[in-house]
Order: C-alpha cells, then sequence, then structure tokens
C-alpha cells in the first residue's frame, strides 16, 4: 500500500502520524512540504480529495496567517490558496494520502481510517 504524508518534522502531531503509520507496517513516502513547497493544482487536488476548503485546511496558529490578514472571512479561497504557495507553512499537517482515501490528520489517530485493517 503507497501512503503520502505531507510532513512538517517540527510538528509533534505529524511525527505521531508518521509513528502510527509504521506501526501499522507500513513504510510511508514522507514528503517535507515547507522544503518542497506547493503549487495551486496539488493544494486543490488534496483539499477536495479530503473534503477540505482552503479556509479549513488554513494553519492559524504558529504562522504568518493574522500578519497576512487572512484571518478575515473576507479572504477568497483563490487569495487563501496563493498565500500558502508563497508560505508553505500556512497549510495544516500532516495531510495523509492512501488508497483509502486523503485526509488531514488532525489529532494523529485519525490516521487509522486510512490504513489496512486486521483483515485486510
Amino acid at each position: 500500500m503507497t501512503i503520502v504524508v505531507y510532513h512538517n518534522p517540527n510538528c509533534g502531531t505529524s511525527r505521531n502520524t508518521i509513528e502510527m503509520i509504521r506501526a501499522a507496517g507500513e513504510t510511508p513516502i514522507v514528503i517535507e512540504y515547507l522544503k518542497t513547497g506547493w503549487t495551486k493544482p496539488q493544494l486543490l487536488g488534496l483539499f477536495a480529495a479530503a473534503g477540505l476548503t482552503p479556509r479549513m485546511a488554513l494553519r492559524t496558529s504558529k504562522s504568518p496567517a493574522e500578519e497576512l490578514g487572512l484571518l478575515d472571512e473576507a479572504v477568497t479561497d483563490d487569495a487563501l490558496l496563493d498565500a500558502m504557495v508563497a508560505h508553505p507553512v500556512l497549510v495544516n499537517r500532516p495531510i495523509v494520502c492512501s488508497p483509502m482515501g486523503v485526509k488531514l490528520c488532525r489529532p494523529s489517530e485519525t490516521v487509522h481510517a486510512l490504513l489496512p485493517g486486521p483483515s485486510s
């Protein structure tokens, strides 16, 4: 099973999620998105697959979201996406993709829905 984790190594939730995946016997592909960055189409695809809007995926704490004026509800999804491409840290994490779906795994335990069960 191929599992991809969009990961920030400074995030405890992200590290815990990866450990849960490994404990389930899977070896995830780990993408450090702060290094690789995002593209708008990539974010649109991930958010659509996870059932998220850009606002739902916006990291509001420990990010420049407030300084950039992104917390105002009048800010459009397109403007949020542009900001996320310019400042990758604005995307909440970890986002996990598996054949069983895509999720923003906060809290870490939500990753279990994307992993094979004992009968798989």
